[in-house]
């Protein structure tokens, strides 16, 4: 990849009630969703979801922002138990290594470790990111469908550091 296709001018901010619109489009995305392995919401799902995020103050949730632009979202929150990642990115912004950089400066706002990642194996881009940032697989395992996910194979990351 060349260097100049890279993305420097990556910023987070925390999200606002405006980002929801956009960040609906972003998921609405088929390619998106075949890519991840997840099952699109319809508009009133998603916004009970982000009514529950928006309220959770205990969630990290951020917006991505690339020259002025919400490009996506990256979180912290619990699941399971477990404080985890998660994170959204447009399509037309995958290859330019903007999760790569949300990763990194989230990571730089969230004191605590052990953080944990579940990621469909066969999003290997977005392995890639988080192991880029210092997660280690720590191995494999099934996950069911659900009325959000299809079930699919998960690669389990950890971040000790």
């Amino acid at each position: 990849m060349p260097a100049g296709s890279l993305t420097a001018n990556v910023s987070l901010r925390d999200v606002v009630v405006g980002d929801l619109d956009v960040l609906f489009a972003h998921e609405r995305d088929p390619e998106a969703n075949r890519v991840a392995v997840t099952i699109a919401r319809d508009r009133a799902a998603f916004d009970a979801h982000w009514a529950k995020i928006l309220a959770d103050e205990t969630r990290i949730e951020k917006a991505i922002v690339e020259g002025g632009i919400v490009v996506g979202r990256i979180s912290c929150f619990r699941y399971e138990g477990l404080d985890s990642l998660g994170y959204w990115v447009a399509r037309e912004h995958w290859g330019k290594r903007v999760v790569t950089r949300a990763l990194g400066l989230l990571l730089e706002e969230i004191p605590h470790r052990v953080l944990h990642a579940r990621v469909a194996t066969t999003n290997v881009a977005s392995i890639r990111a988080l192991v880029r940032q210092g997660f280690v697989v720590t191995g494999h395992e099934h996950a069911p469908a659900t009325d959000r996910f299809p079930a699919c194979e998960e690669a389990i990351l950890v971040l000790n550091r």
